[in-house]
């Protein structure tokens, strides 16, 4: 069997058996191929690898200087694939299941404060080339903030989930999992005008021909609805234009600030990973760590025993002890 085979076989199962999302599959099948192609210049193949094989193929890609985020997927994708392989009988044992993973380098997500926040939403309102562009873009920005959703799972969302003015979404997460996110007012409101605009533009459309969209964001493309791709630019654009630096700003971002800004004002971590849709609540407590740091820099900041003019020349305090 060729490891084509085996990359395809395996990324059925996992489509099939644990409803992997198509952004995962993507990036399993990437990563393998990478690590098929590698084995093959060294004369083997996935049937016949082994455990110095797969280190070797991991010291390759240290050597090309990818970081550890990166290399600790490959070996993920390798491992769960030997697995696989075991569990199935194409292969005696499993050469991978000794290796333990480089880890990866503790990031803190990037995040905006609520000033630049409310420089997006007013940009999303004031740009655009007409009404329309303006009233989606609106909408999209709000209900992005105010649900912290995926992008993918925002541009994706089926109209029926927003008819008769919810107060709540239900959103379809990684693995098929579905959970409820509460909407803010100002996103209703969004929501509520963005959906007048776009049952407009679909009726004159289906008029014409055209069928009908299933899409709250419906696209003229190969997906039916708009992407992440062209979120993403639109998103850049919309920072520019709102005076906020581009570089700090993507759909992700604002999904941080979701969280960030939540647990700032005192929300429960459990019902910030509900609303996230984390399956760990240890990858939402990465959140407390930004909200420390932004509060040990406050202190730095403003505290008046930071600032050296507040101590006399003597070095005493400057505070009376009561």
């Amino acid at each position: 069997m060729s490891g084509s085979t085996w990359i395809a076989t395996f990324l059925d199962a996992q489509a099939a058996e644990l409803g992997a999302a198509r952004n995962t599959l993507l990036a399993y099948g990437r990563d393998l191929i990478d690590a098929q192609s590698w084995l093959a210049g060294q004369n083997t193949d996935f049937a016949a690898a082994t455990q110095a094989d797969i280190e070797g193929y991991l010291i390759h890609c240290d050597a090309q200087g990818l970081a550890k985020s990166t290399r600790a997927r490959r070996l993920s994708a390798l491992k769960q694939l030997f697995r696989f392989a075991f569990e199935e009988g194409w292969r005696a044992e499993n050469p991978a299941i000794q290796i333990a993973s480089p880890g990866q380098d503790k990031r803190l997500p990037k995040t905006l404060d609520e000033a630049e926040v409310d420089r997006l939403l007013v940009a999303a309102r004031d740009y655009g080339r007409n009404a329309n562009d303006r009233a989606r873009d609106t909408c999209l920005m709000e209900l992005l903030y105010a649900t912290g959703m995926r992008v993918t799972e925002l541009v994706s969302l089926p109209v029926s989930a927003a008819r008769g003015d919810p107060q709540m979404l239900l959103i379809l997460g990684k693995g098929g999992k579905e959970r409820m996110v509460p909407l803010s007012p100002p996103a209703r409101v969004a929501l509520a005008a963005w959906l007048i605009v776009r049952d407009t533009v679909e009726e004159a459309a289906v008029a014409k021909g055209a069928p009908p969209s299933r899409f709250l964001f419906p696209s003229r493309g190969v997906l039916g609805h708009l992407t992440r791709h062209w979120f993403y630019a639109r998103i850049k654009s919309l920072a520019a234009f709102g005076d906020v630096a581009p570089d700090k700003v993507t759909p992700h971002t604002l999904r941080h600030a979701f969280a960030t800004h939540l647990l700032a004002g005192g929300a429960d971590l459990r019902a910030i990973q509900t609303m996230l849709g984390h399956a760990d609540v240890a990858t939402t407590e990465i959140y407390t760590h930004v909200v420390d740091e932004r509060l040990t820099q406050l202190v730095l900041d403003h505290h008046p025993l930071t600032k050296a003019d507040t101590r006399p020349a003597n070095g005493t305090s400057s505070i009376e002890s009561d």
